[in-house]
């Protein structure tokens, strides 16, 4: 028998785009959906070779099925923008591929495939269906199999019976009993699959079910009764229809030559390198390699992987030879395994090795469960090893080498001769971008990796790494070293290509790590019992404000329960609700309690007790804990690749949060203090973003402005509401505060009616004055947008790459908060690019000057350092000009320079 291959596209559209990761090009293209349908087509027709085939979608519009039922797929989601826009070029692909495509108007794929297969039958030809829709079970018989290129799954008649416990002549009666939520066809209630397939095992078919429906007893009964109106309808429904009027015939399903040339540019658009290598040979189209073993779902998108070379190296001999490998290489990647997350605590496991790609090894030293084989001495070995990891001129690379820096640090070993970083490879590359390894290696090289879960179980039942077996660790840990070492060959000379990149990289993000790593270290010293003093006063604060909330309530309820809250705001008080939560009930969030605090005192009283309850939590209660027993100092995190704008994350504890508005706040920074015979110096670049921004627009306002060393906000007055600077009342002044930084975010004349508690018209009247006042502002800002509409991304000063995905979203709402980011990333991002240059600067003249002088925290646009007494006139006087020197901007830099015993006093 001739075959046909019908494949359902737009079942395997949507599960390819919830499948796979957030692939995308350097262009910000969304990939994954077109990536996975492809990659399914070419094992398709590997694995099931055809006479005929084509590849199905809905077509747009309504379909028949609407007109009988509106409510039919009334629940499903909008499609997302990122998989509307894979459509088109898929469609492209699939067609240059060679696979006839087909999209009928009025009724969807499901009645394409099932006419077609009726057809098929009617001629004498077997029928094969790729989809993952189950309602397609009903066209199974002797001729026609669907197969789930997913799951591996085939349903034949035995399949389906198998399957769904029922012959595939039941199916449509089967479904029309438990419905398709999916699609919004509702079933009998409580009629699930088992108590379908027993009615119809009992009754034979739904017709007859119905005729006996009174003998139904149970609750259940009563739901068939009260559903058998609907039943009807429900069929027609579901069963797919197989007369569809079809623009062509089975005789017209031949497959066509690929077009070679357009596959070619779509792969390299789409940036599918592997395939577009095969795409170079001559001859047939390639076919999809089989999946990876063992990787679930994710193998029908992996791409195929060279032979890989691991090795456990547990002898003397193993490791001897793989030294002298290490010795020789002109680039080594490394990573560690270890006992925990906590850098400061993290022991060693054991530690992995590539010198090229798909070539690794794992070095076992402390796995401990019963029967685990014997591992080379751990001192010995490391001792061993520790001169080629603290040698400077053997090159390594890792990912998040920061991390491994901290564990050899525990164990008496400084990791020197760190050349690349893949973590912060894709971050210059793609900042919007998750940079994690799994992540990167199914985004850059279509390879689904070993992920930690996979060794180590889960939740409860997740073991240390120490009792993972040797066996089962040495694959992943050598898989890490080996795919770290593929990723940084892809990803680095994407960023030699570009001199801005580089430069970032090479100047900026690099150096930092060491930098980083040294504060982290040395971590600041903090005064507990001042933390616990704090604590306790907080906690009588907070007893005083709840009773003061019940007696404005009338009645005792718990200030941290929002449906309590609901019901004494909206309720007991009859406060008209602002707005309400997705399921419905009035939301008690800090906006809608912000503004009802206008207008009644209870709300006000709960935002203070919200704000103190917080800063005791996270501050006064944790920081004593935080404390290093070895140090006896707190050890932050600095991330280097989180904040899209090139900005430093810092946790454990999060510095960047310290509210300093409330006296109670600033008081969390007293604890923060210098040993004895030292200060705290703190260095502050002042108003920065105003002065980037006067560079980066080049208003003449806004440059003699800070030429001239105005008051930058009395100036903006004076401009804005037409008086002489020293005219300028304080509300005035605070009035253009508000304006200078609301629109270098990008704030709307709604935010800003907000914001300052006026009319919407009147914020609007100052913000046409200030762009009157202003010109070179808004002619920078339209050009930032257009930049970034066009690039999908725009840059800071220093050739920082900053994305913003939303920029051309079909979506209002979201295209207008990405224009607003555009406008404002250029100035966070030169920003964040200054104080870390300052660092850079600072760190290395400490360093040439081999002084005691330490930076302990960088937070904002502010570096904060411990100084001995004896150097604080020389830091003083030095810290300012090397903070200026970093970058020469149309407008002078500034430093704000302080000095106390702790950081509050500083300032």
């Amino acid at each position: 028998m001739k075959t046909l291959l019908l494949v359902d596209g737009s079942s395997y559209l949507y599960r390819a785009f919830h499948a796979l990761p957030d692939l995308r090009n350097k262009h910000n293209e969304p990939t994954g959906a077109i990536y996975g349908v492809l990659n399914m087509l070419r094992r398709l027709h590997k694995d099931y070779p055809a006479d005929y085939s084509a590849c199905v979608f809905d077509a747009k519009g309504k379909t028949f099925r609407d007109d009988l039922y509106p409510e039919y797929k009334a629940h499903r989601p909008p499609m997302p923008d990122d998989l509307s826009r894979q459509i088109p070029p898929l469609l492209e692909a699939i067609t240059a591929m060679g696979w006839p495509l087909l999209m009928v108007d009025g009724v969807e794929a499901d009645d394409v495939i099932a006419t077609l297969a009726c057809q098929a039958r009617a001629q004498g030809l077997r029928t094969v269906i790729s989809t993952g829709d189950k309602d397609l079970a009903q066209l199974v018989n002797c001729d026609v199999t669907l197969v789930n290129t997913m799951t591996n799954e085939v349903l034949d008649e035995a399949g389906v019976i198998g399957k769904f416990g029922l012959p595939p002549n039941l199916i449509v009666d089967y479904l029309t009993l438990v419905g398709d939520a999916v699609d919004n066809v509702p079933g009998v209630e409580k009629c699930g699959p088992k108590t379908a397939v027993k009615w119809l095992s009992q009754h034979g078919t739904l017709d007859n079910l119905v005729e006996n429906a009174h003998q139904i007893t149970g609750v259940v009964g009563e739901n068939l009764r009260k559903a058998l109106d609907w039943l009807p309808m429900g069929r027609q429904l579901i069963t797919v229809k197989c007369d569809v009027e079809l623009p062509v015939t089975i005789d017209g399903l031949t497959h066509p030559e690929p077009d070679r040339t357009k596959l070619a540019e779509l792969f390299e658009r789409f940036e599918f390198k592997t395939w577009l290598r095969e795409l170079g040979n001559a001859g047939e189209t390639p076919a999809a390699p089989p999946p990876i073993a063992e990787s679930g779902q994710m193998g029908l998108f992996a791409e195929s992987q060279a032979a890989r070379e691991y090795e456990t190296i547990l002898t003397e001999a193993e490791l001897e030879r793989w030294l002298e490998k290490l010795q020789q290489a002109s680039l080594i990647c490394f990573d560690t395994e270890t006992t925990s997350l906590e850098r400061m605590d993290a022991a060693l496991v054991g530690m992995s090795f590539a010198v090229c790609c798909h070539e690794a090894a794992y070095l076992p030293l402390a796995h401990r469960y019963a029967g685990a084989p014997q591992q080379l001495d751990f001192d010995t070995t490391l001792a061993r090893i520790k001169p080629l990891l603290e040698n400077p001129n053997v090159l390594k690379v890792g990912q998040n080498l920061k991390y491994d820096k901290h564990v050899l640090a525990n164990h008496g070993i400084q990791l020197n001769g760190i050349a690349h970083d893949t973590l912060l490879q894709s971050y210059v590359l793609e900042s919007h971008r998750t940079h994690d390894m799994d992540s990167l290696a199914m985004r850059h090289l279509g390879v689904k990796t070993i992920t930690f879960e996979e060794v180590a179980g889960k939740g409860a039942k997740q073991v240390g790494f120490d009792q993972v077996a040797i066996e089962q660790a040495g694959e992943y840990a050598a898989e890490d070293a080996d795919v770290t070492m593929q990723l940084h060959e892809a990803l680095y000379p994407q960023i030699a290509a570009d001199k801005k990149l580089e430069h970032v990289y090479r100047t900026i993000e690099m150096p930092l790590l060491d930098i980083l790593y040294d504060i982290e270290r040395y971590g600041v010293l903090i005064d507990t019992k001042m933390l616990q003093a704090q604590s306790h006063e907080l906690g009588q604060k907070l007893i005083e404000l709840e009773q003061k909330a019940h007696a404005l309530a009338g009645q005792p309820f718990n200030l941290g329960s929002p449906k309590q809250l609901q019901k004494i705001l909206f309720g007991k008080l009859g406060i008209k609700p602002l707005k309400k939560t997705p399921s419905g009930a009035p939301s008690t969030d800090e906006d809608v309690l912000q503004e009802l605090a206008l207008d009644h005192p209870l709300p006000k009283v709960l935002l203070e007790y919200r704000g103190l309850s917080k800063l005791k939590s996270t501050y006064t209660d944790k920081l004593p804990k935080m404390v290093d027993s070895k140090t006896g100092r707190v050890h932050t995190n600095y991330s280097q690749a989180v904040a899209v704008t090139g900005r430093l994350a810092s946790s454990d504890p999060n510095l960047q949060n310290i509210p300093v508005r409330t006296a109670e706040g600033r008081r969390i920074r007293e604890a923060f203090i210098a040993p004895p015979g030292h200060s705290i110096i703190s260095a502050d670049y002042s108003q920065i973003e105003l002065r980037i921004m006067a560079h980066l627009s080049q208003d003449a306002g806004l440059l003699k402005a800070f030429a001239e060393r105005q008051d930058i906000h009395r100036a903006t007055a004076a401009e804005i509401f037409g008086v002489e600077p020293e005219a300028v009342s304080n509300e005035q002044r605070r009035y253009a505060k508000v304006i200078n930084f609301g629109l270098i975010y990008g704030m709307s004349a709604f935010g800003l009616a907000q914001n300052l508690n006026i009319e919407r018209s009147a914020a609007q009247s100052y913000i046409d004055r200030y762009f009157a006042r202003y010109p070179g502002v808004a002619d920078y800002m339209q050009r930032t947008r257009t930049e970034a509409k066009m690039n999908g991304y725009v840059e800071t000063l220093f050739g920082r790459r900053l994305w913003v995905p939303e920029i051309n979203s079909p979506n209002g709402m979201r295209r207008q908060g990405a224009e607003r980011a555009a406008i404002n990333a250029p100035m966070q991002g030169t920003a964040a690019d200054l104080i870390k240059l300052a660092m850079i600067a600072v760190h290395g003249w400490l360093k040439s000057q081999n002084i005691g002088t330490r930076i302990v925290m960088q937070v904002h646009d502010e570096l904060v350092l411990e100084v001995p007494a004896g150097e604080l006139e020389l830091i003083r006087q030095e810290l300012p000009r090397l903070m200026n020197g970093v970058a020469k901007l149309d407008v002078p830099l500034e430093v704000e320079l302080g000095v106390g015993p702790n950081w509050e006093s500083a300032h």
